[in-house]
């Protein structure tokens, strides 16, 4: 690949996307409740565009949206990147009609998505599942189990759903399923998390399914997963990266005003470096963001791993950035309120969701062996 650089006009679309998301976005976001999907703020993203956008584009400018909307305004940027991760695989493997039912719902911000995949004892190892499509019937199942850790839940409209339909199989007894709602059996709970996201539980209580729900083929369903993992994973290093800039921002404009010891913070060395390091780091996480994302438009076959390592790189880099940032802010940073305390509890999470750091390192090896093995 040849070295990256963003056109002019994909520039001046991320100053207009953070422009709007601090206008527009962080006002709709203060007023939502922590813990409850902000119906407002999902229905203005639809009407300004960014939603469409999501099935209409590719993997850098995914993360070019999230990167930017993070800046400004971190709700605004998860809730539409929850809406394209529970949607995607509608989009990308969905019937005609399941797709006509669903996605301009999820488009206009009508339609709230989620995607479960997460078990309270199948996170980092999904193949590992246990909610269970039992037969009813031909091509009908009925699901019994249990999904945790599943943003948007329990207040979505549908859920795309993995679930074990051959026992004993691993990753190729899963099935993904798109269920609404409102089917009898489906019931939910919020879950009071570090970060101010919808994040709830789902239990199955022999909710019923056809082969109508089915997205993609039976017994097929991890590789519908993975797929949309593969696209999603890039944009949560840019995520990430939209964090730390915005960390490194404040910090900027904190140390070149902050007098103490006879002058500024920015004037004393140890202050400066440490500066020059998060700057660093969030610049080589944002490179190899772009990468992925563009390996990934491109079809490259290094796509897991590359997805791999700029999740991996980005996440761990926000959690150092907007840590010493913090820490050069002192305890101002810690008050309830402030942008760094709040991006101190959002930068947690992405280093467990949609695989763990230690899963990401387990993708990269494995991608790395295989590659020395087909030589």
């Amino acid at each position: 690949m040849t070295a990256f650089s963003l056109e002019p006009a994909q520039l001046a679309w991320c100053a207009e996307l953070r422009a709007l998301a601090a206008e527009r976005l962080r006002p709709l976001a203060e007023k939502g409740e922590p813990g409850r999907v902000n119906r407002a703020l999902v229905a203005e993203l639809g009407r300004l565009g960014l939603l469409g956008r999501l099935f209409a584009s590719g993997a850098l400018d995914l993360c070019l949206m999230r990167e930017s909307l993070a800046r400004a305004c971190t709700e605004a940027e998860t809730a539409l990147a929850l809406q394209g991760l529970g949607a995607h695989p509608v989009h990308a493997h969905g019937t005609a009609a399941q797709r006509a039912r669903w996605l301009p719902g999820v488009t206009d911000g009508t339609a709230v998505a989620a995607f479960a995949l997460s078990e309270p004892g199948a996170g980092s190892d999904a193949a590992a599942l246990e909610l269970t499509a039992h037969p009813d019937g031909t091509a009908r199942w009925r699901l019994t189990g249990e999904k945790c850790w599943i943003s948007n839940a329990p207040e979505a409209d549908f859920y795309t759903v993995f679930a074990r339909t051959t026992p004993g199989a691993g990753a190729r007894g899963v099935t993904a399923f798109l269920v609404p709602a409102d089917r009898p059996g489906l019931t939910g709970r919020g879950l009071d998390m570090l970060a101010p996201h919808p994040v709830g539980a789902l239990d199955f209580d022999g909710v019923p399914v056809t082969s109508g729900d089915v997205l993609g083929e039976v017994d097929r369903g991890f590789p519908v997963a993975m797929g949309t993992l593969n696209l999603f994973r890039p944009s949560v290093g840019a995520f990430a990266v939209g964090m730390a800039q915005a960390a490194l921002d404040a910090t900027l404009a904190h140390t070149a005003r902050r007098e103490a010891f006879g002058g500024t913070l920015r004037d004393l060395q140890a202050v400066s470096h440490q500066v020059a390091e998060m700057a660093l780091r969030t610049e080589a996480a944002r490179l190899m963001v772009y990468a992925a994302a563009t390996a990934y438009d491109e079809g490259a076959p290094d796509v897991p791993g590359r997805s791999a390592m700029a999740k991996l790189l980005a996440t761990e880099t926000a959690q150092y950035v907007v840590d010493t940032a913090v820490q050069l802010h002192g305890a101002r940073a810690l008050r309830r309120g402030h942008l760094l305390e709040h991006l101190y509890r959002e930068v947690r999470a992405p280093r467990v969701y949609e695989g763990a750091s230690e899963v990401q390192r387990g993708i990269i090896a494995k991608e790395l062996y295989a590659r020395r093995e087909a030589r």
